[in-house]
């Protein structure tokens, strides 16, 4: 169905296992809650990132049961997309201060929207990196970790020299005027010293918790069947050494 002000893509779900969210950022208050109200009579259950409480006055008018989640700047209307399974992989997001809550929220909610198990580990940033060796198991029995920080964004670095888990790494846009509002993050993330740190945009919660979705996602299914998801194996051609 085409909306006057947007072409909602419905079947984006079972093309990849999660929906359309919408972005509400430079979107009116009324364009966020037609476009909810229509995600979730179709689907219902939708969620909305970067929003205010404006956008939430209005989509609540439309949709009384719409939950508004300050911190993170969500808004969900209807329940999660499933419940989490109690002995599934989870993913840990850590955050290395709490000003950098906000973007480590908007990914933690967004995992748990989506049916995932999540663990929190706030305000362990390397400053006092004894923080992070008391919450280090919690990190390190995670199926994927998902690490915020700001300022010279060291602590991704630091969580991926210790455990084996896949790190997604998100720059924050806290810090002082050096910061460049977040490229010093970014740019000390993309050239991490720890190999296997992959590297979202700046305040990109969503993001990272999309990435993560995809990984416990494959895990699960490889779970359910232990060859699921394997090629084939390659047979080696009888030419082959000659």
């Amino acid at each position: 169905m085409t909306l006057p002000i947007a072409t909602i893509d419905h079947e984006r779900a079972a093309r990849n296992g999660l929906p359309e969210v919408v972005y509400a950022e430079s979107k009116t208050p009324e364009q966020v809650a037609h476009i909810l109200a229509e995600m979730h009579a179709r689907a219902g259950s939708a969620l909305a990132t970067r929003a205010n409480a404006e956008h939430f006055a209005t989509v609540s008018k439309r949709l009384p049961q719409a939950q508004y989640h300050e911190l993170a700047r969500l808004i969900t209307v209807g329940p999660r997309l499933r419940e989490p399974r109690p002995d599934g992989p989870y993913a840990a997001v850590a955050c290395a201060g709490t000003s950098d809550l906000p973007v480590a929220e908007e990914a933690a909610l967004t995992l748990e929207w989506a049916g995932h198990r999540v663990e929190r580990a706030r305000d362990v940033g390397v400053a006092g990196i004894h923080r992070l060796f008391e919450v280090e198991d919690v990190l390190r029995e995670a199926a994927v970790c998902i690490v915020v920080a700001g300022m010279e964004g060291a602590l991704p670095s630091v969580v991926g020299g210790r455990i084996p888990a896949p790190i997604i790494a998100v720059p924050t846009s806290v810090g002082y005027g050096a910061n460049f509002g977040g490229l010093s993050a970014l740019l000390g993330m993309l050239t991490a010293c720890a190999p296997g740190v992959t590297v979202v945009n700046i305040d990109n919660g969503f993001g990272a918790a999309a990435a993560a979705h995809r990984i416990l996602q494959l895990l699960e299914q490889t779970q359910n069947s232990p060859v699921a998801g394997l090629p084939e194996p390659i047979p080696m051609k009888e030419t082959m050494g000659r």
